[in-house]
């Protein structure tokens, strides 16, 4: 949604310039294809750590997913609203003919990739953190595409009367608590391969109310975190998660307030 929201200012912003659709298209490829090269660099790099224990594996990435998320919700905090204005700038900056036509799609490009780089981390971890089927995971990665690629367009058409900020606050929001959700799972694939042995032991049960095997538990699980038989650990680890990616991102939207 991000991207979108980025691709729909510059395109808005330079509503009427001969060939900006092109540049920004071109762009929108470059991320695209580089945002490829990195998904088979991850897959590389998996197949090349898969002796390392899989359980160690699995919560090293993880761990790098949850430290991504977090750094890009506290980024976002202290320059989301600056980066919008940035976009509108360089969008009249070429309407106006005082830059060229391709830093669109330069500009573009990078939020596609930045965007494209941390969806190819997150889907990684979401599948180590979770036993779906490959088709499972990709058809959930086309509704997410197709969810922000139409709130991306709605926000161009001016459909849509939701400040942006509000907009953010939700999908701040949303990755706070998948990071957290996260990073409990990391402890737990800790625990499993013998290197974490505090507070292991489950401090309740509630597989009888809403098993995290159902469709509705996994759903819970992948979206925040769910666990039917949560140890101490993993609740320790979800919570400071959560507080230290609030935290941090309260204090530097604060000091850019």
């Amino acid at each position: 949604m991000e991207a979108a929201l980025i691709i729909g200012i510059v395109m808005a912003a330079t509503a009427g310039v001969d060939n900006s659709r092109r540049w920004i298209g071109a762009g929108i490829a470059a991320g695209l294809i580089g945002s490829a090269v990195i998904a088979g660099s991850a897959d590389i790099l998996a197949d090349a750590l898969a002796g390392s224990g899989q359980e160690v594996f699995n919560a090293s990435v993880l761990g790098l997913a949850v430290v991504m998320l977090g750094w890009h919700t506290i980024w976002m905090s202290s320059h989301g609203r600056e980066m919008a204005a940035e976009m509108k700038s360089v969008g009249h900056a070429v309407s106006m003919g005082t830059r060229p036509l391709s830093v669109l799609a330069v500009v573009v490009g990078v939020a596609v990739l930045r965007e494209g780089a941390e969806t190819v981390l997150f889907i990684f971890g979401i599948s180590a953190s979770a036993q779906d089927s490959a088709l499972s995971t990709a058809a959930g990665c086309a509704i997410g595409l197709g969810a922000g690629a139409t709130v991306g367009a709605l926000l161009y058409r001016g459909l849509l009367a939701i400040p942006h900020r509000h907009l953010f606050s939700v999908t701040t929001w949303l990755v706070t608590l998948l990071a957290a959700g996260m990073a409990a799972q990391a402890v737990s694939y800790l625990a499993a391969a013998g290197l974490f042995e505090v507070a292991t032991q489950p401090l309740w049960d509630s597989s009888w109310l809403l098993p995290e095997s159902s469709i509705g538990g996994r759903l819970l699980h992948t979206l925040i975190g769910y666990m039917d038989r949560p140890s101490a650990s993993q609740l320790a680890a979800y919570g400071l998660t959560l507080i230290a990616i609030t935290g941090l991102a309260r204090m530097a939207g604060g000091r850019t307030a």
